[in-house]
């Protein structure tokens, strides 16, 4: 796999991720864990969706 999201992609991914994580936990529900999705395609920098839309926010790869 190659990357496709640059590092500001990547920091919004991660706050976003972290904003629905702590949604759910608050309002207890497992909405929760589709927080999970933004923080492992921006750990890995891969976003398959970008790959089906032709999409490459990464500036160095």
């Amino acid at each position: 796999m190659d990357r496709n999201m640059g590092d500001v992609d990547r920091v919004i991914r991660i706050v976003i991720g972290i904003i629905i994580a702590v949604l759910g936990v608050v309002y207890h529900s497992w909405f929760g864990a589709v927080g999970v999705i933004p923080l492992i395609t921006a750990g890995i920098g891969f976003c398959p969706l970008y790959k089906v839309l032709g999409i490459n926010s990464c500036d160095n790869c």
